[in-house]
């Protein structure tokens, strides 16, 4: 059990690490691509990129795996965590800068929190309920009172869309709890399709009257990252983790999001911050500390 937690641990780490570098990253090509259509790109990459490892790692018939499938899980976590999550995120990621869009990720831990209280019975102390009203405090200083120091179209409608995706998957992250105890590489292969193709529509809508971009080598190798690594192996491992660890201990690690996502903004795409944002930021992390400690489940 405990090599299963150190593996679980381990995994997580990387995920977040890899999640921490997606909205910078996806800020390089988010004016060569449209964000709709990146979405669908990216997350039918990661889908069949999952697909792929399932068929590689089956050790009985496909059809035996499909005995008592969750079908409305599976849906509610392709909308939630897949179309909805990426949907807004791309909207916020060509509106808002990486380096404000990346704090207020800080804000995951918090719902994920939030959420295990309210649908899965962990019981909240005092400390909890006043770390998420810090977190939310910080958040509001980050993307709604502090000047902008970056040129963005339009921040304080990113930051919305952003803290629109952080719900997104928050839930997703409760609805992957209730079945982590299902085959993790046929429960994610099955969502992240099926929110691929719910993303389908979207992407024909934007491209309507022009048709679709011309995309040059580097934003596809962009794309691939951001499909392969990290909609495809990191989902597969973020519900692995699920498995092993409690949805706070996955929380906590969110921690990282932020954190990696600065530094990246910052060195490589020299965005800038304020002190009204660092101290909104202080502001978040205090609140994670607060919120993410230990509860109680109520039985």
């Amino acid at each position: 059990m405990l090599n299963k937690k150190l593996i679980g641990l381990s995994s997580i780490l990387f995920v977040m690490i890899v999640w921490g570098s997606s909205y910078p990253v996806t800020k390089i090509i988010i004016n060569d691509v449209p964000p709709l259509t990146l979405a669908f790109l990216r997350c039918s990459i990661g889908a069949l990129t999952l697909l792929g490892l399932f068929f590689i790692s089956k050790d009985k018939p496909v059809k035996a795996y499909f005995n008592d499938v969750p079908w409305l899980a599976i849906v509610c976590m392709g909308l939630t965590g897949v179309t909805g999550f990426y949907f807004f995120f791309n909207l916020s990621a060509q509106l808002t800068s990486a380096s404000v869009g990346s704090l207020i990720q800080g804000f995951i831990p918090v719902c994920i929190a939030l959420f295990a209280a309210i649908f899965l019975k962990e019981k909240l102390s005092a400390a909890q309920i006043n770390g998420i009203i810090i977190s939310l405090i910080g958040v509001v200083l980050i993307g709604f009172l502090a000047p902008n120091n970056n040129d963005v179209p339009n921040s304080t409608r990113g930051n919305l869309y952003m803290i629109v995706a952080i719900l997104a998957w928050a839930a997703y992250t409760i609805i992957s709890k209730k079945v982590a105890q299902l085959n993790p590489f046929l429960i994610t292969s099955l969502s992240s399709l099926a929110g691929a193709l719910f993303l389908l529509p979207a992407a024909l809508f934007e491209n309507r009257l022009h048709g679709w971009p011309v995309i040059h080598l580097n934003s596809w190798l962009v794309i691939l990252y951001l499909g392969i690594i990290s909609s495809g192996v990191c989902y597969l491992l973020y519900n692995q983790s699920l498995k092993v660890l409690t949805a706070a201990q996955v929380g906590n690690f969110a921690n990282l999001d932020p954190v990696v996502g600065l530094f990246i903004a910052l060195v490589f795409l020299h965005d800038k911050v304020n002190l009204l944002q660092i101290a909104g930021a202080v502001l978040v992390l205090a609140g994670i500390v607060l919120s993410t400690g230990k509860s109680r489940s109520v039985h």
